[in-house]
């Protein structure tokens, strides 16, 4: 696909959290190397709290705690913001799904 190595940017209030250079895409997923940058401390957290959530199969709690991350941070593709984003940190590594559209909630 023509992802590989395309860099993607998190951001909150314009200011960039992070980027992510895309090394893998397995569709619906991208997977890349994430570069944060010192911003980035301030909601570092929420994706260790997120994360955990989800590995430890607590899915409402998941999706409360991720509510955090969607409504304060954007993430940013080469040609611009998209609509909505699951965006999963853990270290140097991020993978995401992503949509120019708000995802369906049914």
């Amino acid at each position: 696909m023509g992802f590989q190595g395309e860099s993607w940017r998190l951001v909150r209030e314009g200011e960039v959290l992070g980027e992510i250079v895309i090394d893998e895409a397995d569709f619906p997923w991208l997977h890349g190397r994430f570069v944060p940058t010192a911003a980035f401390g301030a909601v570092r957290a929420w994706f260790e709290e997120s994360l955990a959530l989800l590995e430890a199969e607590e899915y409402e709690r998941f999706d409360a705690s991720y509510e955090r991350i969607a409504g304060a941070l954007s993430l940013v593709a080469p040609e611009g913001p998209v609509a909505e984003f699951l965006l999963h940190v853990d270290g140097g590594r991020a993978w995401f799904r992503w949509s120019d559209e708000p995802f369906d909630e049914a």
